[in-house]
């Protein structure tokens, strides 16, 4: 007796060529990016073990560069303004990871513009959680000695963005909250890696009208541990309780940490915090934009629950402006407040004047 499976069971859909990907990348191995007929060889120096690196080194004949982020390359080169890539002959392990996120590194000497496959590759990356330094060589020619790693066509990557906008519905369960009373907690999964996703709904929300509703980032060391750093478990609690003041509510807890760079990441910004520098220049050493965090999660979880218009509870104008082109009507914000301390005073006053968050208790606190 025979079976066959049809071959469709085992397709691989560009969603699931980028998870893979991705995951390759986590493992610290390479993976070769396809653009045409151009083959890139790339490396997250992030994941990366410096026998690896010296292997992947050795593989390419010395040939590889290290991609750097605009971000990044500005705070080495003042006068760069857009992605690079430093040539790495001869360059240690210890050596490239200083160029790619050390702090007080002497500026590399050569260096060239980077070329859009290799930026892209850094997407990549950061959607794997990594640091965007990645380590990259073209492989045209000598692409038989990688051909054991995964391959990724370039043009998978933005295709698989469609899947960032489809969740199902897990779970539907009552939970009681202290001060709160009773809540629902909505389990849904989708999205590239199918995660799963929560929305908290407190109270009787009149889903017909405009619903209450605070979209809210992952941020372990404060609704978690209540850390000083920041006003996130602020605003989470405030958020709910100010939701059930007004008749009920919804909250979409995302799961994006470090606004969008994951916890690592985070915790090598508040190093470099510690050492004086503010949120966005430390994440700027690492790589990073101002913020990394997306909403396709937030409206498709909308979308299922059948909310269309929404009161927002966000400081955030960029919050505002993901609903809005993502298809929710913001009927109207209503801020959101937390205690302002000498912890993390400076903190708010950078998402203030270099975030453009809409931060009315800095204004009345600075007034007063």
């Amino acid at each position: 007796m025979t079976s066959s499976v049809d071959s469709s069971f085992c397709f691989a859909s560009p969603a699931m060529q980028v998870e893979r990907a991705s995951s390759e990348l986590r493992f610290g191995r390479p993976v070769v990016f396809k653009d045409g007929i151009r083959r890139l060889a790339i490396l997250a120096l992030d994941s990366a073990s410096p026998s690896i690196y010296d292997q992947f080194a050795l593989a390419v004949d010395q040939k590889h560069a290290l991609f750097l982020t605009g971000e990044r390359a500005t705070r080495l080169l003042a006068s760069v303004s857009g992605d690079i890539a430093v040539p790495l002959a001869s360059v240690s392990f210890a050596q490239a990871s200083e160029l790619a996120y050390g702090l007080g590194v002497q500026p590399p000497a050569l260096w060239h513009p980077a070329d859009p496959v290799m930026s892209a590759s850094a997407e990549l990356a950061q959607l794997a959680l990594l640091l965007p330094a990645m380590v990259c060589a073209d492989i045209n020619g000598i692409e038989s000695r990688f051909a054991a790693c995964h391959t990724l066509d370039s043009a998978n990557l933005g295709k698989a963005n469609s899947a960032r906008q489809h969740f199902e519905t897990v779970v539907r369960t009552r939970v009681p909250l202290r001060d709160l009373g009773d809540a629902d907690f909505v389990v849904f999964r989708g999205g590239l890696a199918q995660k799963d996703q929560v929305a908290i709904i407190v109270g009787e929300p009149d889903l017909s009208g405009a619903v209450p509703l605070r979209v809210h980032s992952s941020c372990i060391t404060g609704d978690l541990c209540a850390s000083l750093k920041c006003d996130c478990g602020d605003q989470l609690r405030n958020g709910l309780a100010s939701m059930k003041a007004m008749g009920g509510g919804v909250l979409v807890y995302l799961d994006q940490e470090g606004r969008g760079t994951g916890i690592g990441a985070k915790m090598r910004a508040y190093g470099y915090q510690h050492l004086g520098l503010d949120t966005i220049d430390a994440d700027a050493e690492l790589g990073y934009g101002v913020d990394h965090r997306r909403y396709d999660a937030a409206i498709a979880m909308l979308e299922r629950l059948g909310i269309r218009k929404v009161v927002l509870l966000t400081n955030n104008p960029s919050k505002i402006a993901a609903l809005s082109a993502g298809g929710i009507e913001v009927h109207s914000r209503v801020p959101v407040v937390g205690d302002v301390t000498a912890e993390n005073a400076s903190y708010l006053q950078t998402k203030k004047t270099r975030a453009g968050h809409m931060l009315e208790t800095l204004a009345r606190l600075a007034a007063g």
